[in-house]
């Protein structure tokens, strides 16, 4: 092989491995849970982890790490330039179709105020961001 077709190979490998990690993800939810930096949360971040731990860490798992019914929030798929926030009301809502992992689709999630979920976003962004999402 030439310097050329190496370079070529390794390129392939490169994008290859990066589109796998960003649309394949982990291969088991919340492998990381060890490795999760909690910050001090804000009071609104608090009071949202409360009600996240209550709605959502059933199948998201506990700080976000996801489990084997649902997927972690720490990941780029959900940061908040490719999730809004609005994503996140749409999703407990409405639920959603099943688009980037492999855990089917998410039903709307009952009894969860609208309050509620604007304080489960506080938790998930500044959990996010303390984690580099």
């Amino acid at each position: 092989m030439n310097i050329k077709m190496l370079a070529a190979l390794a390129l392939i490998l490169s994008v290859s491995y990066a589109a796998w990690t960003l649309f394949i993800g982990p291969s088991k939810a919340g492998e990381d849970a060890t490795s999760i930096i909690i910050p001090e949360f804000s009071q609104a971040a608090q009071t949202g982890q409360i009600a996240f731990e209550e709605s959502c860490a059933a199948c998201h798992g506990i700080n976000a790490a996801g489990t084997e019914n649902g997927p972690t929030f720490l990941h780029a798929f959900y940061k908040a330039g490719h999730h809004g926030d609005s994503a996140f009301v749409n999703a407990a809502k409405n639920g959603v179709r099943a688009h980037h992992w492999r855990f089917g689709n998410m039903p709307p999630v009952e009894g969860v105020t609208d309050d509620e979920l604007l304080l489960i976003i506080k938790y998930v962004r500044e959990l996010q961001v303390a984690n580099g999402y």
